[in-house]
């Protein structure tokens, strides 16, 4: 906990944010969204010397698991420097009061009941709050929460994964939910809560702690280990289904990450939750159709694959006649798709670049690129520019991430020269859609989600 007007000493929040791996670029933007928020609730009346809880929650960058963790495949990932600046005050009550920026705040009850608001931002901290209440009966303290945000919003980059997990982390402080015996007999470690989080978002019971509606995306719980488990100036390589750790990957001394946001805004909501949750459904269908043909019980496809000799092979069999309402060409992309991006890029492509074997982590990204427009199918012509051009400006790799449909490319490049990258590609961009107004920034490899300590 710290006092509320301490937020609003720049100088000290720079040094507690640059203390835990961000630049120094990236600390002074953040004491300044945390001193935003502080005001937010301060104008709302919230006193200088109240204990608050300040969160900063990251985005991340999806380097490469395209669509594998819901699959139980892995994937390599890294906490982005941006992300959202959380101020938070317990209430005495039930209520909830999240304020956005500018205008009037969203009010809700910690209610196992609560309707939430679908298409609406308000959707992530509302179903947080109604699961709580419903996995946790004694969960009924409010708090009052404000939030800046420096992440491009719906562009691949786990915005609203990171709000819901900001709202999870101050409501679970202010109501104890760590002494809680329902929790600490499902929950033992941060990989499993934030399996917990992916249960959350997608409606799905976790052990004991009953399932409901979710946000209305099927998905896994890559972005929420990302945010919780990242490590400053390392790639995190996770397996899922369940979530294991496996090694952390140091970015190669002197490169960073550039983002390039499309414009094309790839929100999980109306169409665009349609075409990802098809694209998740398809993968249910191959578990559906190898417990059918072969009366196996395996409930992901890593285990189906890895279950005995001949395993893949007598899946495509299975395929022959489609299934679940896919056709037989629509699965055996799926298919491919998951054995390429799982067995045959992530592990070697880590492998290179953990040996500094540069050339050769290009040459595998490239291939997951080509493999995601080909086979998964998820793509939009503007986030295939976005890669293209930024390998023909010099990076050493690049490739579109998140759920697609949109979104965003990341591009690893040396760090001397990276400004100058950046303006290159961007303008690259411009030239070939002068419509899309796309977002780019620079990003190292940054920390997992982290609170504010108060001084001394």
């Amino acid at each position: 906990m710290i006092a509320l007007q301490q937020l609003l000493d720049a100088g000290w929040v720079e040094a507690q944010v640059q203390a835990r791996g961000l630049r120094p670029v990236a600390a002074r933007a953040k004491a300044g969204l945390f001193a935003q928020a502080a005001r937010h609730l301060a104008e709302g009346g919230t006193p200088p010397q109240t204990q608050v809880q300040a969160h900063f929650v990251p985005g991340r960058i999806e380097v490469l698991g395209k669509h594998t963790d819901y699959a139980g495949g892995r994937s390599l990932v890294a906490a982005l420097e941006q992300g959202f600046c959380m101020v938070a005050v317990p209430r005495a009550d039930a209520q909830v009061v999240v304020w956005a920026g500018q205008g009037e705040p969203v009010r809700f009850a910690l209610d196992p009941e609560l309707v939430a608001a679908h298409g609406h931002w308000s959707n992530y901290p509302m179903t947080v709050a109604r699961r709580l209440a419903r996995n946790f009966p004694a969960c009924r303290r409010g708090m009052e929460l404000a939030f800046c945000s420096d992440l491009p919003l719906a562009a691949g980059m786990s915005s609203s994964s990171a709000l819901m997990v900001g709202t999870y982390l101050a409501l679970a402080a202010f109501n104890q939910l760590e002494a809680d015996l329902r929790y600490q007999r499902q929950i033992h470690d941060q990989l499993e809560l934030a399996a917990y989080l992916g249960t959350i978002e997608n409606g799905q019971s976790f052990g004991e702690l009953e399932g409901d509606r979710g946000v209305g995306t099927f998905g896994g719980s890559e972005d929420h280990t990302a945010i919780l488990c990242s490590q400053a100036g390392h790639i995190g390589q996770f397996a899922y289904c369940p979530a294991r750790f496996e090694c952390y990957i140091p970015l190669p001394e002197g490169y960073l990450f550039a983002i390039g946001s499309s414009g094309v805004v790839a929100e999980k909501t109306g169409a665009a939750q349609e075409l990802y949750n098809r694209a998740s459904a398809r993968a249910r269908a191959l578990v559906l159709a190898w417990q059918q043909g072969t009366g196996g019980t395996q409930q992901h496809l890593y285990p189906i694959l890895h279950s005995g000799p001949g395993a893949a092979r007598r899946l495509r069999e299975l395929l022959v006649a489609g299934h679940e309402g896919f056709s037989a060409a629509e699965l055996r992309d799926r298919l491919e798709h998951f054995i390429a991006e799982n067995e045959e890029i992530a592990l070697p492509a880590g492998e290179a670049l953990a040996g500094g074997e540069l050339a050769r982590f290009g040459q595998l990204v490239d291939r997951s690129q080509e493999l995601t427009e080909t086979l998964l199918a998820n793509q939009v012509p503007q986030t295939v520019a976005l890669a293209r051009l930024a390998r023909e400006q010099g990076a050493v790799a690049a490739s579109a991430f998140g759920a697609g449909f949109g979104g965003s490319v990341w591009a690893l490049v040396a760090e001397e020269g990276a400004d100058a990258f950046l303006d290159r590609w961007a303008r690259a961009y411009a030239g070939a859609f002068a419509t899309a107004p796309g977002a780019f920034f620079l990003s190292q490899a940054g920390p997992a989600t982290f609170a504010l300590a108060g001084p001394g």
